[in-house]
Order: C-alpha cells, then sequence, then structure tokens
C-alpha cells in the first residue's frame, strides 16, 4: 500500500505563488530543452461534438524524478445540473518507482502555470523597456497574465483590456484590476516586505478597457492574447515594429487570436515545437505555407539557456506560442505537494 495525498482546490490556490510557479515552468523549458524532460502523446475525446469533451496532457521530467498527466474534462451541459462545465485534476508519479505521490484540482495550477507562460514569454521576448501591455481577454485567466507579466517586465506603466464580446466586461475588470490582483497574488508576500513594496508598486499602474483593439495594438508594446477566439483578432497591419505577442489560448485544433500573416515577419519561438505545428498559435500560418517548421527559430528553453538569441533588435516583431504543455502542470503540482508535506494539508490516501 502507497500513501497518496489529494489536495482540494482552496488548498491548492493557498499552496501557489506566482514568483515560485515562473521559476518552476521556466525548470520546466529547460528540462525539456536539455533532453531531461519529455512529452508523450495528447490524447483528446469527444463524448458528444460540441457538447462534451475530455483531453490528457501527459509527460516525465526525468531532471525531477517525476511523471503524470493532467485530464481535463468539459460538459457544456453541467451548468444546467448546478456542475461546473469543467472539471480537471493533475496526478503525479515518482519516475524512480512508478508509485503515485498524489494528486489535486487542475484548474488552480492551469491558471497559474498559463498565467505564468506568458509573463516568461515577454520576460525573454520583449524590449526591456516595454510600457504598454495590451491583454486581450477578460476572462479567468486575464489577473495571472497581467500578475505574470508585471512580474517580469518592471517598466509597465498601463494595461489595455479588450473583450472581444463585451466592453462592458473589460471595463468591470479593469475597475477592480488592482485589488484583484493585490488579494489574489500579494498575501504570499507579506513577510518580505521589501518584495512585498515592490509588487505592489508595480500593481499601481493604470488599467484601462477599450473597444478599439485596432488602436490598442497600434500603441502596445506586448500583447498577450488569452481567448478561446477561433478567428484573428489581431491583424497584421495594425502591429508596431518591435511589439511582442504571448499567445496562450490557441490550444487545440480551430483556434485562432492572431492573423497568421504576422508570422512570416517575426521572430517566432514555441513551448512545444510540435504541439505548436498541430494546434498552436502557429497551426494556420503552416498550414497556408506562410511559413515552415524550421521557420520557427527555437523553443523556449533554448533562449533561457541561452542558446538562441531571442530579440535581435528593438524593430523585431517576437511571437511566443504557448500552447500549454504538461510539463508545467506536473513540476508545479509536485512543488504544491512538496509543501503540502511540510505543511500537513490534504488528504492521505492508501492504495
Amino acid at each position: 500500500m502507497f500513501p497518496f495525498r489529494v489536495i482540494d482546490e482552496a488548498s491548492v490556490r493557498k499552496l501557489l505563488d506566482m514568483k515560485n510557479v515562473i521559476e518552476l515552468v521556466e525548470r520546466a523549458y529547460t528540462l525539456k530543452e536539455q533532453k531531461e524532460a519529455s512529452l508523450f502523446p495528447m490524447v483528446f475525446h469527444e463524448f458528444a461534438p460540441g457538447k462534451a469533451d475530455m483531453d490528457i496532457k501527459s509527460g516525465h521530467l526525468k531532471g525531477a524524478h517525476i511523471f503524470g498527466l493532467k485530464l481535463v474534462s468539459w460538459f457544456g451541459d453541467n451548468p444546467s445540473k448546478e456542475l461546473p462545465a469543467l472539471v480537471g485534476f493533475v496526478m503525479v508519479l515518482d519516475s524512480d518507482t512508478g508509485v503515485p505521490k498524489g494528486m489535486m484540482s487542475g484548474e488552480p495550477v492551469t491558471l497559474m502555470r498559463t498565467g505564468a507562460a506568458g509573463g516568461i514569454g515577454a520576460k525573454y521576448f520583449a524590449r526591456p523597456e516595454s510600457e504598454d501591455l495590451l491583454l486581450v481577454g477578460s476572462g479567468h485567466l486575464a489577473p495571472y497574465e497581467i500578475m505574470a507579466t508585471l512580474s517580469t517586465m518592471e517598466h509597465i506603466k498601463k494595461v489595455t483590456v479588450y473583450n472581444a464580446n463585451s466592453y462592458e466586461r473589460a471595463a468591470a475588470f479593469c475597475a477592480t484590476a488592482k485589488d484583484k490582483l493585490k488579494n489574489m497574488f500579494l498575501p504570499p508576500y507579506q513577510d518580505d516586505q521589501e518584495l512585498y513594496q515592490t509588487l505592489l508598486d508595480r500593481i499601481d499602474i493604470e488599467y484601462v478597457a477599450t473597444d478599439n483593439i485596432r488602436a490598442a495594438t497600434e500603441e502596445a508594446d506586448i500583447i498577450i492574447t488569452a481567448t478561446p477566439s477561433h478567428k484573428p483578432i489581431i491583424m497584421k497591419e495594425w502591429v508596431k515594429p518591435g511589439t511582442h505577442f504571448s499567445c496562450v489560448g490557441a490550444d487545440m485544433a480551430g483556434k485562432q487570436e492572431i492573423d497568421e500573416n504576422l508570422f512570416s515577419s517575426a521572430r517566432v519561438f514555441v513551448d512545444d515545437v510540435t504541439q505548436a505545428i498541430n494546434v498552436g498559435e502557429t497551426k494556420v500560418a503552416v498550414q497556408k505555407g506562410l511559413i515552415t517548421k524550421d521557420d520557427i527559430i527555437s523553443e523556449i528553453g533554448s533562449v533561457i539557456l541561452g542558446k538562441t538569441p531571442g530579440r535581435l533588435s528593438d524593430q523585431d516583431i517576437t511571437i511566443y506560442d504557448s500552447t500549454g504543455i504538461a510539463l508545467q502542470d506536473l513540476i508545479t503540482a509536485d512543488n504544491v505537494l512538496k509543501k503540502a508535506e511540510e505543511q500537513g494539508i490534504g488528504t492521505i490516501a492508501q492504495l
């Protein structure tokens, strides 16, 4: 029999902090580049097309001695049954023995590691002096993308938020953004007054909603797209030289957030080449022959390790296609399990 720790959603949220997750996600990327981590094939199944589906992302982090999976299901009729439409969990196992270490609610892990990825993209590919951040999307991911980018980019002065379906929702988000970011992300740093004040200062900037995506794009230094869109929201002719894109919304076939023509004149980086050309933002550009697989400069781990240069000049347009890989979830979840063990959090079951 093996002890197996189970951690609920509320507890997982308490054990996560953005600074730590950014470091963990960077480590996952570098382990992959060093051939110390690998992905397994994705599994996707529709129980009822357009009504219910599930997908499994899995992988092995040899360098962290773990493997495992994240399973996420979507059942569109669940809200009418007073159940969430999206349900997911992460399971982590010891890769030296095959023994399971634990499992936990997948939503807080997913939100945190996805936010971290957007901020890491800005860190390595945006101009360091970037001041204007445009966030396309004001849903669940929005505060995570903003906090991660403010954590990695110290000169941001304004965040503009665009919601393609509702200016009112973008405006409502901006009205409470400062308090939301402070309450969601700063409590873990209250014992470190210097870091707490630094992050508080980063948050204390301007948040503005827009209904003019063209004008917002023309001003932006960094653009993060975090939507479920199936058609381009941002067109190539609106984008100024030097702009960086972190695209995190396209994670399955059919999704697209930016004009595919941008790829032919940009430096393109990805988290995983195979996923990017099959289900990511890069897919349409490759399908239409605007770029080939060989035009992708590298995966981000190579840039973090200093093996491949990111931006070559202030005029470069850079795209980071973050499809979301299981390695991010697993390394984050493993860290949560370690903290939970130290603090006696979670339920221990015997398998």
